[in-house]
């Protein structure tokens, strides 16, 4: 049994920090961008990311890459 794969969905996901609670706990939220080329490199991928948070105030705390594959029997 053969398996075909099929790329279905990309998607960056950045986790910044909005600020502090009341203990000085980082206060997490993420923002995403789907749709990315699937033939875009890693690297690329993660400097896009610190690139367009630089413009902002917030610090990035994570940068994620999910692709999705739709997988079919043959």
């Amino acid at each position: 049994m053969t398996v075909a794969v099929a790329p279905l969905n990309s998607v960056l996901v950045v986790v910044y920090q909005a600020g502090l609670t009341a203990l000085g706990a980082p206060i997490k939220r993420q923002k995403s961008l789907n749709y990315l080329r699937f033939d875009a490199a890693e690297q690329a991928v993660f400097d896009a990311a610190h690139a367009l948070f630089n413009l902002s105030q917030s610090p990035v705390l994570d940068v994620l890459y999910r692709k999705t594959f739709e997988l079919a029997e043959e």
